[in-house]
C-alpha cells in the first residue's frame, strides 16, 4: 500500500476545517491552501470527492466555504481516505481468484491480506475528532 498524497491532503483539509471552521464559519479553500500549503487547483478536486461522500458540504456565497457534514466523531479515517479514492489494497487479486497469474492464490497472499484488515480496522477506529483533540494518537 502506498498512501498518495490526495489521501494525506484529504485528511488535513477535513482537520483544517474542524480546527479553523465551525457549522456558522464556513472554511475556504484559499484558507486551507495557505495554511497547509496545498494547491487550490488539488484541494477542488479533493473536495468534490469529499463532498460526494458527504463528508462535507459547501456554502455559497460571501464568506463562503465548506464545513464538516457531520458530527466529527462520526467520521473515521478510513472514510475520508475512501472518499478521496484512496485504496488501502494489500494484495493484487483485484477481485480475481489469483495473484500470481495462476488458479492459486500466491503463498503469502493470508499474510497481505491480514496486514490489510489490521490497517483497515486501524484507520476505522480512529475518528476525525480523535486527530483533532489528540494529534498524537496514543492509543
Amino acid at each position: 500500500m502506498f498512501l498518495t498524497t490526495r489521501g494525506r491532503y484529504a485528511v488535513t483539509a477535513v482537520i483544517d476545517i474542524i480546527s479553523y471552521g465551525s457549522n456558522l464559519q464556513p472554511v475556504s479553500l484559499a484558507q486551507i491552501s495557505a495554511r497547509q500549503c496545498i494547491s487550490i487547483s488539488y484541494l477542488e478536486q479533493i473536495f468534490l470527492m469529499l463532498k460526494k461522500y458527504d463528508i462535507v458540504r459547501s456554502v455559497k456565497g460571501p464568506g463562503g466555504g465548506y464545513v464538516i457534514a457531520k458530527n466529527p466523531h462520526e467520521i473515521t479515517l478510513a472514510e475520508v481516505l475512501n472518499a478521496s479514492g484512496e485504496s488501502i489494497k494489500m494484495t493484487k487479486c483485484e477481485g480475481k481468484t489469483s495473484c500470481n497469474g495462476t488458479n492459486e492464490r500466491c503463498r503469502t497472499h493470508h499474510i497481505w491480506e491480514a496486514f490489510e484488515e489490521r490497517i483497515v480496522n486501524y484507520l476505522n477506529s480512529i475518528t476525525i475528532a480523535d486527530v483533532v483533540n489528540n494529534p498524537k494518537l496514543s492509543t
